[in-house]
């Protein structure tokens, strides 16, 4: 639970799956004796891991899927290996969905594209592969040669930190921007396509993902940019209205510095959101591992839960 509140387990799919493997911890720790003293156990660690991060529906998603299998145990040690065996399928699965998305969405990108991405989307946000960062990779796989450009993504800097250093890893040719340049970047003509992931999409098809994202959506719609969000189903909240969607709020230490510096008088006022929203008439599309979503998204969006 700490590891996903303190972010060193980041990126809504990478979160899922941690989720479900902290119940195979608390599974394995649990001192219960009895099928009703475990599932207990395994109610209290899913509370406690839930509460971590309120705006990614990935999390209790894993949370739920692996309880409610483990309920079917009959004994202690059935319900141990339920849970334990149902992480371990989630987390292969990931993987498996990334790259089916990832190919999915190739299609949407052509030969020479900078694409623009914003915060981390990619193999440290997943079990593997990525989301948004695995359209890019599956794209540059297809044979398209692609360039990209990526927001710094302020204030944790996932897009300096993780997200170049991914992409510079695996040897594509990308680009870091302040967040404050993406309308510079766009105005002239330096982008052709943006894709990001998400931390929750609900059925109207609004999107709630990293703080800035919604800057990045309106930015491409003023200057006729298509703008992609790359997504499992398991993110799509089919039960929770756009407005009821909580936004985790984060201390206001990760604005007022960076690293050990102040940058910020003392006692001043901070407003961090660690998620914003993005409406649905910002997006030119959702891509899935069961196909890609458009306008108008309550039809599109049902259409992909039906073909599973």
């Amino acid at each position: 639970a700490n590891a996903i509140k303190t972010l060193i387990v980041r990126g809504a799919p990478a979160i899922g799956v941690s989720g479900a493997f902290g119940l195979g911890l608390a599974v394995l720790q649990s001192e219960a004796n009895t099928k009703d003293e475990l599932i207990l156990d395994l109610e209290k660690a899913k509370n406690i891991l839930f509460a971590t991060r309120p705006t990614a529906v990935n999390l209790g998603w894993g949370l739920e899927k692996v309880m409610n299998i483990a309920k079917t145990g009959n004994s202690v040690e059935q319900i141990r290996e339920l849970v334990i065996s149902t992480a371990k399928k989630m987390a292969d699965e990931d993987i498996e969905i990334n790259k089916t998305m990832g190919k999915n969405g190739a299609v949407l990108f052509d030969n020479n594209d900078t694409i623009m991405t914003h915060c981390n989307a990619g193999a440290l946000a997943t079990v593997a592969y990525g989301t948004a960062l695995g359209v890019i990779r599956a794209t540059r796989e297809s044979g398209k040669n692609v360039k990209v450009i990526a927001t710094e993504t302020r204030p944790i800097q996932q897009g300096s930190r993780l997200t170049a250093f991914e992409l510079k890893h695996d040897g594509f040719d990308v680009s870091l921007v302040p967040d404050t340049a993406v309308g510079y970047s766009m105005a002239n003509g330096l982008v052709n396509k943006v894709v990001v992931g998400a931390d929750r999409i609900v059925k109207t098809g609004h999107v709630f993902n990293k703080i800035g994202t919604y800057q990045v959506a309106t930015m491409a719609k003023q200057h006729g940019i298509p703008f992609y969000v790359a997504a499992p189903l398991s993110t799509i909240d089919m039960e929770t209205k756009a407005e009821d969607v909580i936004i985790e709020m984060r201390k206001g230490s990760e604005v007022t510095g960076i690293g050990d510096k102040k940058t910020a008088p003392d006692d001043i006022n901070v407003i961090n959101p660690a998620f914003d929203m993005t409406p649905p008439e910002l997006i030119s599309g959702i891509i899935t591992e069961k196909g890609i979503a458009t306008a108008p998204f309550t039809e599109s969006i049902k259409k992909l839960f039906n073909s599973v």
